[in-house]
This record gives structure tokens, sequence and C-alpha cells, in this order.
């Protein structure tokens, strides 16, 4: 498995959380190619459609031969178990062993997805989970996921 410094990319806010992950805001196509040429096989797009860029990510991802996944987390109310058992299931699908770059447009709305993931899929305390969404990017959205994993 790729060791995470390894797997750092210069992407806005990027973040190498943990063994195999890299987070972080839009990445340009000479970040995805730098993608590949680290092992990452997977690329887990969290930008709704809606949100304007000047190329065409899945295209470039899979003309690249890596696998593109979209779950468009808008704002806090895209926070739910549904996209985090998405995320989950993008992410064991990528398979032991194979780096994954996982991205929005910042690298908030990443982390505050990894944090209810952690929490509700994954049985983290709301302390840890939100300690791993900080790990993945997590800033603006902190007070509303900190609420969301007290919740639950």
């Amino acid at each position: 498995m790729t060791a995470s410094s390894e797997l750092w990319l210069d992407i806005p806010n990027c973040c190498t959380p943990g063994t195999g992950l890299c987070t972080g805001g839009r990445p340009r196509p000479e970040h995805l190619q730098a993608a590949k040429a680290k092992g990452v096989r997977t690329v887990i797009n969290l930008c709704p459609p809606a949100e304007a860029v000047d190329y065409d990510e899945a295209s470039v991802v899979g003309g690249l031969g890596m696998h593109y996944v979209n779950i468009p987390v808008a704002g806090p109310a895209d926070l739910t178990l549904e996209n985090a058992k998405k995320l989950a299931a993008a992410i064991a699908e990528a398979g032991p062993g194979h780096p994954v770059l996982l991205h929005c447009a910042s690298g908030n709305r990443v982390g505050a997805l990894m944090a209810v993931k952690a929490r509700l899929i994954d049985g983290a305390s709301a302390e840890d989970a939100l300690a791993q969404g900080r790990a993945a990017g997590l800033k603006a959205l902190e007070p509303y996921v900190t609420q969301l994993l007290n919740q639950n």
C-alpha cells in the first residue's frame, strides 16, 4: 500500500489523512495524471454536476484508466447516511492497497462527509469522527458536522 506522504498531490488543501487516501480540493487534469502515476485507481468527486469546471473530469479520469465516482454533496443537507454509505462503498470498491483521491472544490465537504462516515458507518465516537473529518479537510462545515455527529 502506498504510504500517505507518497500520495500528496499539489491540489488545493491537500491532506493525506490515512494510508491510501488523498483528500482535498478540485484537481486539474495534470493532478489527475500525477495521481495515476502514484497508483490512484479511483477518483471520488463530491462536487455536484452543476458546479462549473472547465474540463470533463469523468472523461479525463476514464481516459487515464481510473474509476470515477460522483457523490454530489452541495452542502449540509447532503451530509446523509445514504451519502456516507455511498462513500464507504466507493472506498471499499477500490480495494485494499489501491489508493483513492477524494475531493470536492476545497476539501471542506470531503472532511465533513468523512466525519459522517466515520460516525455513522464505522462506529467512531463523535470526537474521533470529528478528528477524522478535520484530518481530511473539514473546516467551515465543522459547527454543522459537530451538531450532526452528536445527534447520532
